[in-house]
């Protein structure tokens, strides 16, 4: 069997501005490079036996897995659409499950042949792994790559190893109608054309969206009811939710996973792009027997590029809009909330609005993740300048105009208590 760790909707289309990069060479090294991601240091710890995962007979390895990293099960989102290797476990009656924290996503299938996991590397972005369903003394993640790379560093991921969210429309069986529309989704995507093939449990007023519904013809996909999968907030009317850890499926952490999947797409891009921009610099000054040369137009431009990508995802530059209060089923919003950091006055970038954006203070928690910290020195700079412009009212170009000057005031007054290792001139 082919194991291919497909955590979302996949649909191999084109991109527009997409480089490929060859990230088995220098200076990425995706194959050889030392890995520090959890699921890593997670078996480094299993060898050693100085943790043990516990399997039991509902979900074998998946709930041990999941307190192992941190991942609540308050998480969980149901996707019905056969985008997986372990198609043939998925349907609409037996959806798979996903879970994520900040830095781990985690696949299940119901009598599945493994749990599928990604971490994300700060260095390299998406590793992808499984772990086989036999009850075993040492347990063994397996790492994949060029089986899971195929599609997720690919056009579709701007060619880093990354994730990618997607919304179809889904026939009987589960399977994509691709002859029809089929959405990447992003926080910045209306929510009438997301979470087709998803269940979603929780409210949201008079907004529709695309999740909890089937296409009955394969003539007429789009002829949905948006009513029918609306406001739902007991999963158990559709679906027998027993093999699951929770019932739900919840709409809170559908936002979340939205905005974070593409943050850390845009993470390891940057640290590709810079790694590239570097490595060109040092030829050309080897080139020019030039080592102390000062850097070049080209090469900054390069680097300021990947800082704006950075910014524009944490800033949630233009998000869609919600238009009525927003309420998950599971309790995933509350745990969420309360992992902070918190400033001095109890505020918190994880502190939701959900009646008209997701978050209340709109800079990405990801700015504590190792995947942000790991960023060459180079674009982390640039990314700290930019952002303490924006935040100051320096910058007041078009771009960040949906940043009121209390939410701009705000923002900056939580990273300048909870953020260590800001740049001096922050403080000063």
């Amino acid at each position: 069997m082919i194991r291919i760790a497909l955590f979302f909707v996949i649909i191999a289309l084109p991109a527009s501005g997409f480089a490929q990069f060859d990230i088995e060479r220098e200076p990425i090294n995706y194959l050889t490079t030392p890995l520090t991601d959890p699921i890593s240091k997670l078996q480094e710890k299993i060898n050693a036996k100085d943790v043990e995962l516990k399997f039991d007979d509902k979900s074998g390895y998946l709930a041990s897995v999941l307190k192992t990293l941190n991942v609540s099960e308050t998480s969980q989102m149901l996707v019905f659409s056969k985008t997986s290797f372990q198609r043939s476990r998925i349907n609409p009656r037996t959806p798979r499950a996903i879970y994520f924290n900040d830095d781990v996503y985690v696949g299940w299938c119901v009598n599945g042949d493994v749990v599928e996991a990604t971490a994300v590397d700060p260095q390299l972005g998406g590793i992808f792994y499984s772990l086989d369903q036999d009850e075993v003394a040492r347990p063994k993640f397996s790492r994949h790559t060029d089986t899971c790379t195929l599609c997720h560093a690919s056009s579709v991921t701007q060619g880093i190893p990354g994730h990618l969210v997607r919304s179809v429309f889904p026939d009987t069986t589960g399977n994509p109608i691709l002859s029809t529309s089929t959405y990447r989704t992003t926080w910045q995507s209306p929510l009438k054309e997301r979470w087709g093939g998803w269940y979603v449990s929780g409210t949201h007023g008079r907004q529709r969206h695309m999740g909890n519904m089937i296409a009955k013809s394969a003539r007429e996909p789009e002829a949905f009811d948006p009513d029918v999968g609306a406001n739902v907030t007991d999963l158990s009317k559709l679906i027998n939710v027993e093999p699951y850890l929770t019932p739900h499926s919840d709409i809170v952490a559908f936002l979340v996973l939205e905005h974070q999947a593409p943050a850390h797409n845009a993470l390891t891009l940057a640290n590709y792009q810079t790694k590239l921009a570097l490595r060109d610099e040092e030829i050309l000054r080897n080139l020019d027997k030039e080592k102390d040369a000062p850097r070049t137009e080209s090469i900054q431009r390069r680097i300021d590029h990947s800082a704006d990508l950075v910014l524009k995802h944490f800033l949630f530059v233009s998000e869609a809009p919600l238009t009525d209060r927003v309420q998950g089923t599971s309790g995933f919003a509350e745990q969420f909330a309360q992992r902070g950091p918190s400033d001095k006055r109890g505020r918190s970038l994880r502190d939701f609005n959900l009646e008209t954006r997701i978050f209340q203070y709109p800079c990405s928690y990801l700015i504590y993740s190792a995947a942000f910290d790991g960023l060459p020195d180079e674009v982390k700079e640039v990314v700290y300048r930019k952002l303490h412009d924006v935040l100051t009212g320096r910058d007041q170009s078009p771009t960040f105009k949906h940043l009121s000057s209390d939410d701009r005031k705000a923002i900056l007054e939580i990273l300048l208590d909870t953020k260590s290792d800001l740049p001096k001139s922050w403080r000063e």
